[in-house]
């Protein structure tokens, strides 16, 4: 006991740093896939963070240097506050619930998961972004010094909102109670993500950056965008408005900090019965739902419904659908209700729905060992395939229908409903065919207990399997948008534009069944690697 209590608390933050980096480190040695996906989605990310760190020194002297420094800085703790909560980012090796047994005071660990936090892609590219924002609005040595004060604390107060509200929602996302409330705020993550790229249409074309000088003298005074504003007030002589910028930076970090350990000591010192279950009342019957006595017998059947049920109950899956739905109507709506958008947006429903064809064995988590077992051959594996392909079409056609009918309603552009909906079609069957591929080539786990969607050192599989197959989709569907765009430069095409609605529903549900064929041998010959790869979280 004597020389438990004789450690000192300060070395903690190396071994919470050494821990992460050995977690990522193991992560990335278990495939050389792995690493590869990894090397090429930090490359990406880096590439994209300098060229932007170069874009933002070159608005040093530009009048709206502040307005551009400080929006980003705004957007970029939003982006932090709601990221980590519902996209695949990151790793979990910094969830506070696994060290819940260990003898660990609340103020050393949260200078130790602070200081794990700063170690990665994503502070990494933030820190690029905030170090190019203070540049282009400092002038003179003392905004210059001020400058390195504000980068740190700019950067301190995204990861600390960042692992705050991460912490006050863990046991929330993680409980079945706590599902709509993923949902909703889901939702709102994707309205507010279309409004902010529909205001900045709205700029390019009504006056430019001027516009928002007024928000601006607002921000400006906000933590951490007071920290850009601080710079810029040192620049132009006024020590005391930047020194009171800094100020409110400082406060806000103090802030968050306590408000991150309140809410470590409530969940390492607390039981959690939110996710206790109700005894099930006897005698309860467990007869097939009125879904399934819908859906077609046997084992596609069965496996539609079993998919469903995730879309309804499982708070992730629900989450990544709703704002799937939400955002595959708002850009073709919103577009076409400010007389800007074009007809072909009604096509972004079928993607984003799409998409959830992808990682179809990761949200069965440790559980697809029971449908493993099931999986014997490789018909067994294509009823399977084709039982989620078939639930995943059972709302995505007629949501892409009334998206598309809405948009070219909206639009007066009826002629074009028919060639629309055929290339939405042969799109969504494109994805169909590649997400059923990936689901078994470049499977992931999706931690239940927790806030991330991605176990450790997977993020960067997932996205490069995510969007590898989002091109491929987009180069099987190939076929039909130079039909498309064949027909539409053509003298007599709007006289047979009508042919693209059978023509792409049937190369959609072509390419469909080719895809899953394909497919299917794959995921019979890789159940034992597919099974390691989902139940890593």
């Amino acid at each position: 006991m004597s020389a438990a209590a004789g450690v000192s608390t300060a070395s903690i933050t190396p071994v919470v740093v050494r821990l992460k980096l050995a977690l990522l480190r193991n992560g990335l040695r278990q495939s050389a896939g792995r690493r590869a996906a990894f090397v090429a989605s930090a490359i990406l990310v880096l590439l994209v963070a300098v060229l932007q760190l170069i874009g933002l020194i070159a608005l040093r002297g530009n009048a709206h240097a502040e307005t551009v420094g400080v929006l980003l800085t705004v957007v970029l703790a939003v982006g932090w506050t709601v990221m980590p909560l519902f996209f695949p980012s990151g790793d979990e090796t910094l969830d506070p619930t696994r060290l819940v047994m260990l003898p660990l005071r609340p103020r050393p660990l949260v200078r130790a998961l602070l200081a794990a936090s700063l170690v990665g892609i994503g502070p990494l590219f933030t820190f690029c972004l905030l170090l190019g924002a203070v540049i282009s609005v400092a002038r003179g040595a003392a905004a210059y010094a001020t400058a390195v004060v504000a980068l740190a604390l700019a950067l301190l107060v995204c990861v600390a909102l960042a692992r705050a509200v991460a912490a006050a929602n863990i046991r929330l996302l993680s409980s079945r109670k706590g599902r709509d409330l993923a949902v909703l705020s889901g939702l709102v993550v994707a309205i507010g993500a279309q409004l902010v790229n529909f205001g900045a249409q709205r700029l390019g074309s009504a006056g430019g950056l001027s516009k928002l000088d007024p928000v601006t003298d607002v921000l400006r005074w906000i933590p951490p965008g007071s920290a850009v504003g601080a710079v810029d007030s040192v620049s132009e002589g006024s020590y005391g408005a930047g020194a009171v910028q800094l100020a409110l930076c400082a406060a806000a970090l103090a802030g968050l900090l306590a408000l991150w350990s309140r809410h470590l000591t409530r969940l390492m010192t607390s039981p959690d019965g939110s996710t206790l279950q109700a005894a099930e009342p006897a005698g309860r019957e467990r007869g097939s739902s009125g879904l399934g006595r819908l859906l077609p017998a046997g084992r596609t059947g069965t496996v539609m419904e079993r998919s469903l049920r995730y879309v309804w109950r499982d708070p992730k899956t629900k989450a990544a659908w709703v704002t799937s739905l939400a955002i595959g109507l708002i850009v073709p709506v919103f577009n076409a209700l400010q007389g800007t958008g074009s007809v072909y947006f009604a096509c972004f429903a079928a993607g984003m729905l799409g998409i959830q064809m992808y990682n179809q064995f990761g949200q069965d988590t440790s559980a697809f060992w029971m449908v493993a077992l099931t999986i014997s051959s490789t018909r067994d594996a294509y009823v399977e395939l084709r039982g989620r392909a078939l639930a995943l079409l059972l709302i995505t056609l007629p949501y892409a229908t009334l998206v598309t009918v809405v948009t070219t309603g909206l639009l007066g552009a009826w002629g074009k409903l028919p060639e629309v909906l055929g290339l939405s079609f042969a799109l969504l069957g494109a994805m169909l065919a590649t997400g059923a591929w990936s689901s078994a080539r470049f499977p992931y786990s999706i931690p239940q207990e927790g806030y991330k969607n991605v176990a450790p050192g997977q993020g960067g599989l997932a996205w490069i399997a995510i969007f590898g197959g989002m091109v491929s989709a987009a180069l099987l569907a190939a076929p039909v948008i130079a039909l498309t765009v064949w027909l539409n430069v053509s003298a007599d095409g709007d006289r047979w534009s009508w042919l693209l609605l059978p023509v792409g529903a049937g190369y959609g549900a072509l390419i469909t069944l080719l895809g899953l064929r394909l497919a299917a041998p794959r995921t019979a010959g890789r159940l034992p690697e597919i099974l390691a790869a989902v139940s890593k979280g």
